[in-house]
Parts: C-alpha cells; structure tokens; sequence
C-alpha cells in the first residue's frame, strides 16, 4: 500500500479587533513608512496593513497577555510588553520575527512603551511594586536614569522625538510627570488634572506636550520646558479622554473620548476643527486612536476600528469589524461563499470566504456565549449559553424571530433537512423546522450530537456516563438503541458525508472512528496531547480534521490502519482551537480563543 502524504499550508488569515475596557485606552501604533499599523489581543500582536486591512500578520510568542506593541522608529524592530511585565523586542523584517532580546522590566502590566527617535532607548510605563516606569538601552536592558516620579500606576508614557531628549508620564495619581535626560531625571510633576491621566503625547516636532485624562481635559506644555501653556477649550470632552494623536505636520490633534465622539482641532486657535460623532451605545465609546499619514483611525470600545472622513463626519469611510472575544461556533453557507462565527459575548459575524470581508448579523441576537451553530439551506440554526435556539436566514444575514426556551443549558445542535436536534444538560430536544417536536429527558450529560445524513439514527455523546448513544430518529420522535462504553467524555461528533462513519473528539486526547452500521472501532488513536475539541469532514469522506486546546489541527485519513496515518500542524499558537470545518476537499476553516479565523489549504 502506498503511503499517504497529507500537507497543510495557510492561505489567510482574518485577524481578530483590539481587546478593549471600558474606562481604559487602547493603543494602536503605525510603522514608520505608513504601510501597516498594530495592535493587542491576547498573547498576541496584530499587524495589519492599512489600505487593506484583510492582509495582516500575527506575532504569537508572548505566553502572557500582550498589552502594548510598537515599531521602533528604524522600523526593523517591534517592542510588545505583557502583563507580566516583560518587554519582548522581535524583528520585523523576517517571517519568522526572530526574537532579539526579552527583559522582565516591571513587576505588574505594561500598559505603554516608546522608543526613543534614534531607536536605542526604549521606556515603559504601567503597574509595578515599587517601580511603575523604566527606561533602558535596547540592547543591554540596562538603566539609563530613573523615571520614579508617581506614588500609582502610570497609564502612559512618551519620549519627545527631537533633542533635546524629554520623557512624559501620566498617572493615575492625576499628575504628569517630566524627566530630561539622558540619563534621565525628574524635572517636573505637573498637576491640573482632577482625575486619572490616560494618554500623554508630545507632538511630532516636540514642541508641544498635550495630556489627556478621565476629567474630559486636554492641556497643553511646553515640550522642551515643560510649562502649561494652555489647553484644548475649557473641558476637550464630556467624558474621559483616552487617546491623543497628532496630523503629520503637526498643526492638529485627534482627541478621542468615553463621550462617543472623535475631535480634530486646531492647535493654533485651539478650536475644534472636526467632531466626530460615532453613535449612542455604550460600545460606541472611543478608547484608541492614530493618525498615520492620510488615514484616520479610532477604535471603539467593541473593538471596531473606524476610518474617519474629514469631509463627511457624519459616516466613516470604513469600519473594521470582526470579533474581539474567543469565537466558539463556526458554520458555512450551503454554497460555502459565507462563513458564520459565533463568539463568547454572544456576536454573530459573517464574513466572505474569499475576500475577508466582515460584518455583524442585524438585530437582536443571543445575549451570551453562542455555543454552536449549523446552517442548512439557507438556514442558521444556533444555540447559546441564553438557553435558546434561534433560526435565522443565512441570505438574509439578520436575526430572526423564531426564539425558543430550551429545557436546559444547550451544549451542540446538529441539523440536517427539516431536523435540527439540540444536545443539553439533561434534555435531547427535536425542532422541525422552528416548530419542537420533541424533548427526551436523560440521566447523563449531553456534550455532543450528531444526525446521520439519511435522518435514520441520531448519536449523542454523553460526558458524565462516558457512553456513545445511538437513538433510531422516527418521526420526531428518539428511541435509543445502542449505548456503547468509550472511557471519556465525547466533546464532538459527526457522521462522514456518505453515512458510512461516525467520527468522535474524546476529552482524553483520543480520536475515535467507528465503522456503520455495527459501531466497530476503526481508529482508536491519541495524536494530540490535550482535550479534543472538534472534528470535521470534508465532502469525500476519505479524511478527516481534529482540533485541540493543545493547538494543533491533525489531518487523518479515514482507513482502519496501523500505524494511523495522520499529520499534524500548530494552527494557532498559545490558543485553544474550538472549531473547524471545511469548506471543500482542499480547504479548511479554524477558529479559536484567539478570536482569530484562519483558512488552510490542505493537499494529500
């Protein structure tokens, strides 16, 4: 028998928004050419090109949650810093970004960081013991002057980009502080904030220092002496103020605000040149902005990043929309040109299979996790931790109004024709169509289901018994005829496209195929080294896909074979992989808990 070799290579991947907090900023940076700008999710660093956004790049080796990233002015550098307070410095120029240097800096989170204009220096702000700010060689990591100036956490930090060299730091003890250097030294504690500072900028040529902080003030310094030398109106905002960012010549300010609105002013006159009102919800907040060269970026607190139109204020050139949270549910349209995710906060998204394109289904949806999700014809079946099934039209890409209460908590939904068939708690739960047909009470906890292509048999995998049932579907109705042993709890389950197979992720690391229509045990294999937690087939029947919280996507071949063919690829790193599913025979969909969505090409 020949050997079988399957091959995996990525053809894109779809990247998640910026992770956001109410009350707290987000910093996005640009690189220095103007091509790509970044941001934070995570363990991850988000690179994403700027006239196309659907082309980006994922930096993945933080094992902490990266909170800060930034280009160093070269541009051959990113410096990010965790949670942890360590400050990774990777190259930019290689595929591989081959780390330089990593220091553990601060003994609390980074919250920002800056290079130095000659890109040897680099300082970093956040929460400490003792220390809530350093600065250092890039190099070495060692000390260049001391920047101990506040009694609590710093929130941002910035190093002035002409000499004479100067360092800003804004606190949450209201006050900002001033450094000159190198090496550098406290110099100034400016106050007139009467809340937390959240953003210090100095301007491009240095010579103005703008601050902006919780109280809806913007003031102005000096950048060389630091003296006040006025501010952006009487009160910038009416609610915190939580990104600053300048135009390329310098002569206006982006200010973005919890008031929901962006303004661009005049720093001359110091009026408002430009307001940007971005909506009336809570998620319409604006926490992050920057201006790189023509583009004008804000972020809102649902992580969405707008373009802003200086011509027309009143509607954004563009909205990145996406997911920020874990996406736990992932289905296809019937002609495969659509994919739907489901996130842990309860959004639904569709986004075209080729081009990457994004957006949100219209309408009232789950108000929490969606759990799993189907789509047959043009309908969308979902579930969600709610306790509700919803059908909606998949064409139509909006909520529909068919809402059922379900018994007990929904764990996996299946559908196939007129059936769908949910998986609870303590409750099996048959819908034709929208209407429930049936509900079968049982004694153990329902994890997985999964209806055979001819709606003759329905399987469904219990996790407290440790037991494969097998109940004969007739007219809406269960009967349960096999019951088998399988020593763990059964996370996912699906029958091959010909009906010929039934496929199943084990809790143990194992992988199990049984053989129809007596269930013996064609594979019996553990590949991966954690819980697994989907499977799926593509349209041939002949192989199979596994996923994992270890990771890695395994490609099997579907043959009772010893040893078991399979490969295997670390798919998304540091992320535990919740769903796949293929699209054809070649191409194969993944998404995580690094609410990232990427597409394979496989080939055998």
């Amino acid at each position: 028998m020949s050997k079988t070799k399957i091959e995996s290579s990525l053809k894109g991947t779809f990247a998640c928004l910026p992770k956001t907090t109410r009350g707290r900023p987000i910093v996005i940076n640009g690189d220095p050419k103007g091509k790509n700008f970044l941001y934070t999710n995570g363990c991850h660093v988000i690179i994403r090109d700027i006239e196309n956004p659907a082309i980006c790049d994922v930096y993945s080796e933080h094992s902490k949650e990266a909170k800060i990233a930034k280009y160093a002015p070269s541009g051959f550098y990113i410096a990010s810093g965790d949670i942890s307070g360590k400050v990774r410095i990777w190259d930019t120029t290689q595929k591989e970004h081959m780390l330089k240097y990593e220091y553990e800096m601060l003994g609390g989170a980074i919250k920002d960081l800056v290079w130095s204009p000659d890109s040897k220096r680099i300082a970093i702000c956040g929460e400490g013991r003792s220390d809530f700010s350093k600065v250092f060689m890039w190099d070495t990591g060692t000390s260049v002057g001391n920047l101990t100036n506040h009694h609590k956490s710093v929130n941002s930090i910035d190093f002035k980009q002409t000499r004479p060299f100067r360092i800003a730091t804004g606190s949450e003890d209201f006050t900002v502080g001033y450094f000159e250097g190198p090496p550098f030294k406290a110099k100034n504690n400016m106050k007139g904030h009467t809340n937390f500072v959240q953003t210090v900028r100095f301007s491009p040529d240095g010579e103005i220092l703008a601050t902006g902080g919780s109280d809806g003030v913007v003031l102005l310094f000096n950048g060389s002496t630091s003296e006040p030398v006025g501010s952006l109106g009487e009160k910038a905002h009416k609610g915190g103020v939580y990104g600053i960012s300048y135009s390329p010549d310098g002569r206006q300010i982006l200010t973005v605000s919890g008031d929901k609105t962006a303004k661009i002013w005049d720093l001359e006159s110091r009026s408002v040149v430009n307001e940007f009102v971005m909506g009336d919800q809570i998620d319409d907040m604006q926490v992050g902005c920057l201006w790189q060269n023509n583009h004008i970026l804000t972020v809102s607190l649902s992580g969405y990043i707008n373009y802003l139109d200086v011509n027309n204020p009143n509607k954004p050139l563009r909205i990145i929309k996406g997911h920020s949270k874990s996406i736990m549910a992932l289905a296809a349209s019937s002609d495969k040109s659509t994919i739907f995710t489901g996130s842990f906060d309860g959004h639904i998204n569709y986004m075209d299979a080729e081009s990457f394109v994004d957006d949100e289904m219209q309408g009232k949806g789950h108000s929490n996790q969606v759990s799993d999700m189907k789509i047959v014809d043009d309908t969308l079946v979902t579930i969600g931790m709610d306790d509700t099934i919803r059908f909606s039209s998949a064409s139509e890409k909006k909520y529909g109004s068919a809402v059922t209460k379900l018994d007990s908590q929904p764990k996996s939904v299946d559908s196939c024709g007129s059936i769908s068939i949910v998986a609870s708690i303590s409750h099996i739960t048959v819908f034709d169509g929208e209407k429930k047909v049936s509900s079968t009470k049982i004694n153990y906890e329902a994890l997985s289901v999964a209806i055979h292509p001819k709606l003759t048999e329905v399987a469904v995998g219990g996790l407290s018994d440790h037991k494969l049932h097998i109940y004969d579907l007739s007219n809406g109705s269960l009967n349960e005829r096999i019951k088998l042993e399988v020593q763990g709890g059964i996370t996912d389950m699906k029958y091959s496209p010909d009906g010929e197979m039934l496929l199943c992720a084990m809790d143990d690391k194992c992988v199990k195929l049984f053989q129809l229509p007596n269930y013996p045990i064609m594979i019996d294999s553990t590949g991966h080294t954690s819980r697994v937690t989907s499977v799926a087939w593509p349209p041939n029947s002949q192989y199979f896909a596994t996923a994992s919280i270890d990771s890695h996507i395994f490609i099997w071949k579907a043959e009772a074979t010893f040893p078991v063919k399979n490969t295997s690829f670390r798919a998304h790193p540091n992320s535990q992989i919740n769903r796949v599913e293929w699209l054809d025979d070649h191409t194969l969909l993944s998404v995580a808990q690094d609410a990232l969505i990427k597409k394979w090409n496989i080939t055998y």
